[in-house]
């Protein structure tokens, strides 16, 4: 049955709700690995994505209207940084021509990637529920790989910060600065950085196609296709995150690897060093985490749930420390005390915000030529030692040293 019957028929949306209730299953792959806060936040998580899903796909993937747009609120995904925000463009291909126009206000960085995944040209068309997890093999909207990317060091601003970059297969007469994109691209993503959010202009990016092509009404089998990928993106990151932590973060705890292959599967950009690693720390204990920063242009560390969402606490400014809020020690290198309370040792104090572990992060942007990312040390220790004793509490506590590059 083709989609577009499906979705006349109530076939599409049936499939739709039955693909949420297979994704929502995969936290009883956890057992008792996950504590009852992790189990609310995994439905939430459901919900959020679920949401992401159909603004991309039922709202925001109409070929003759593109848009870029914010991700809805509080939707975190891959240990996204909070100084940090995403914009999205979708496409059904990349068989024609726009122009991103815009004004980086006080932006200090910015870059746009445009990517592709393994979908079908018509995934509405057919049941993917059966397939089960089996059926990302060959439709997976969360496998991204990134076909081409130009960041805001290689664009040409005008004297008031505006720009014009073309988004094409072939470059185009008069426009200097241009991102190529392949034949199968389904989308662009503009990830804008942020040094002091509160203190800086706001950025603006448009985009428009260039034949002028006009609106119209939707159509039933792209109605049942927009169904089926989002249902499938929850799917897809409910597989991934559990994926990630039980067969890769989880068997290196308290630890953290640069991996670049593994960021760069999942629609990463070539400008910066990603490391992941999680975090385990119970209420009555402390992680006292040590590195001194490579020279770059931006970095960040942050904490993450299991499912690699910020943490609630991110609203109010805790959870996360960058190279412009931390306070470094004496030598230049940078503590992070990771405590349900601060013990008062100084360094840079992060809540968990009664998680007792979960991911984090520690990324570098602008990396200086020839510097790698740091070695992260990391001790364990009872809470109550560090605030009888202080930092002496630590001296005799072997750390755990990590922070090697992979891929």
């Amino acid at each position: 049955m083709e989609a577009r019957q499906r979705l006349l028929a109530g076939a599409a949306w049936d499939e739709f709700c039955d693909q949420l209730k297979l994704a929502g299953r995969i936290v009883g792959h956890f057992g008792n690995e996950v504590d009852e806060l992790d189990r609310a936040e995994w439905y939430r998580f459901m919900a959020r994505l679920t949401r992401n899903g159909l603004e991309r796909f039922l709202e925001n993937c109409e070929p003759e209207r593109p848009r870029l747009r914010d991700v809805p609120w509080r939707q975190s995904i891959n240990f996204q940084s909070p100084d940090q925000d995403h914009l999205l463009a979708e496409f059904v291909d990349g068989s024609h021509d726009y122009v991103i126009t815009g004004n980086r206000g006080g932006l200090p960085y910015f870059v746009i990637a445009s990517w592709n995944s393994s979908q079908p040209a018509h995934p509405g068309d057919r049941d993917w529920t059966a397939e089960g997890i089996e059926g990302l093999k060959t439709f997976d909207p969360t496998a991204y790989q990134t076909t081409g990317f130009i960041t805001s060091d290689q664009v040409h601003f005008d004297a008031q910060g505006n720009f014009t970059i073309a988004v094409s297969q072939q470059r185009i007469a008069g426009i200097a600065d241009w991102l190529p994109i392949q034949p199968e691209c389904i989308g662009l993503l503009v990830r804008t950085l942020y040094h002091d959010r509160d203190e800086t202009a706001p950025p603006q990016f448009s985009i428009r196609r260039l034949d002028g092509a006009r609106p119209r009404a939707v159509s039933p089998g792209e109605v049942a296709d927009g169904l089926a990928k989002a249902a499938q993106t929850v799917l897809g990151y409910g597989e991934l995150v559990r994926r990630w932590w039980q067969d890769n973060l989880a068997q290196r705890p308290n630890r953290i690897r640069f991996d670049r292959a593994v960021y760069l599967s999942n629609g990463g950009v070539p400008d910066r060093h990603h490391g992941f690693g999680t975090w385990q720390c119970e209420a009555h204990e402390a992680l006292v985490i040590d590195f001194l920063p490579s020279p770059c242009s931006y970095w960040i560390f942050q904490l993450c749930s299991i499912w690699q969402e910020n943490l609630d606490n991110y609203e109010d400014g805790q959870g996360f420390i960058t190279k412009y809020t931390c306070r470094l020690q004496g030598d230049g290198s940078v503590r992070v005390v990771i405590a349900s309370e601060d013990p008062g040792i100084g360094g840079n104090h992060v809540s968990p915000f009664d998680h007792v572990h979960g991911g984090m992060s520690l990324r570098f942007i602008g990396l200086e030529a020839g510097a790698e990312p740091p070695q992260v040390s990391l001790r364990r220790v009872p809470l109550a030692d560090l605030k009888a004793r202080g930092a002496a509490a630590i001296d005799g506590v072997e750390p755990v040293v990590s922070g090697e590059v992979a891929g």
